[in-house]
């Protein structure tokens, strides 16, 4: 997901391991922002999705209004609102249950396969298809 700044997502890399953030370094000069091409680990220091905007050439009304929808999140930040959203965003724990339903899946499935084989009664090449198979099938709930 590539967005020019998502308060909840960067808020919830804290929480979920899986989540990274990335982002574009930025030099500020002589008033305006300048991207620099060159994606490094972490979170924007703030948010310049309203620069992206002015650079895209949308109407000033357009811009006006966006910096006022900063400000208010930016106000919200500084509260614990956002942290609070992103805590509270049901997609996420939806996906966590959703991940630990399929790695328990999987884990019975591997069981299964494992309680019937017998390793000393495997010749070299059954054992590593069975090797491979297990992988392939590990790969797939992933």
């Amino acid at each position: 997901l590539f967005a020019t700044h998502y308060h909840e997502l960067t808020a919830l890399a804290g929480k979920l391991p899986q989540l990274g953030n990335h982002t574009v370094r930025v030099k500020e000069w002589k008033g305006e922002v300048v991207f620099l091409h060159q994606v490094v680990p972490g979170a924007a220091d703030r948010s310049y999705g309203i620069q992206v905007g002015k650079l895209a050439g949308l109407p000033g009304a357009v811009v006006a209004q966006a910096e006022q929808v900063l400000r208010t999140l930016e106000e919200d930040e500084s509260t614990g609102v956002v942290t609070k959203l992103a805590n509270d965003l049901p997609l996420f724990s939806v996906a966590e249950q959703t991940t630990r339903a399929t790695v328990k899946e999987t884990e019975e499935s591997l069981k299964k396969i494992l309680e019937n084989v017998q390793p000393d009664e495997l010749s070299p090449k059954e054992a590593l298809e069975l090797i491979y198979n297990l992988k392939a099938q590990i790969q797939e709930n992933i």
